[in-house]
């Protein structure tokens, strides 16, 4: 079982988006990450599981009820 924590280069390119994109998805949607120092890493199962769940989807139902 490989237990590593990965940057957001390697997370980016593991769900074939921008690094722009893993940033925008801390701050908007909650994507699971952790502050180390100045950095932010991912643990590869919390990312899978966010993903399962719905949480990367383009139309968030909280986020746009919150809209009018």
């Amino acid at each position: 079982m490989e237990d590593r924590w990965l940057s957001v280069d390697e997370v980016a390119v593991y769900l074939g988006i921008k690094r722009d994109t893993v940033y925008k998805w801390i701050s908007e949607k909650d994507m699971p990450a952790h502050r180390v120092g100045r950095l932010w890493k991912f643990k590869k199962d919390e990312v899978d599981m966010w993903v399962r769940n719905g949480e990367a989807s383009e139309t968030n139902p909280e986020q746009e009820s919150g809209k009018s």
